[in-house]
C-alpha cells in the first residue's frame, strides 16, 4: 500500500484560511467588530450572540483569539465564535 498522498485527496482537505484571521475585536451599542489580519471588518449585531448581549462591555473586551485567528473566545462567558462563521454571515436566531 502506497503511503504517498494523490493530488485528488489533497484537493479535497479543509480550507484553513490564512488571511481571514482576527486581530481584534471591540463593540458599539449593537455591533461587533472584528477586524482582520488582511485589514477588512466583520461587523455583526450582537443580538445574534445572547452571551454577548447580556454581558458587561468589560466582560465583552476579556476576549481571547485562538487557533491563529480563526476563532474568538471569551472564557467569563463560556462563549466561542469562528471567524469563518462570522464571514459567513450565520445568524442564529433564524436557524
Amino acid at each position: 500500500m502506497s503511503t504517498l498522498v494523490s493530488n485528488e485527496a489533497k484537493s479535497q482537505r479543509a480550507f484553513v484560511p490564512t488571511t481571514a484571521l482576527a486581530k481584534s475585536v471591540n463593540f458599539d451599542e449593537d455591533m461587533m467588530h472584528v477586524l482582520l489580519t488582511d485589514g477588512r471588518r466583520i461587523s455583526v449585531p450582537i443580538t445574534w450572540f445572547p452571551l454577548l448581549l447580556k454581558a458587561s462591555p468589560e466582560q465583552r473586551m476579556k476576549f481571547e483569539i485562538g487557533g491563529g485567528g480563526s476563532s474568538l473566545h471569551w472564557p467569563e462567558l463560556d462563549e466561542d465564535l469562528s471567524v469563518v462563521g462570522l464571514m459567513a454571515g450565520a445568524d442564529r436566531q433564524s436557524s
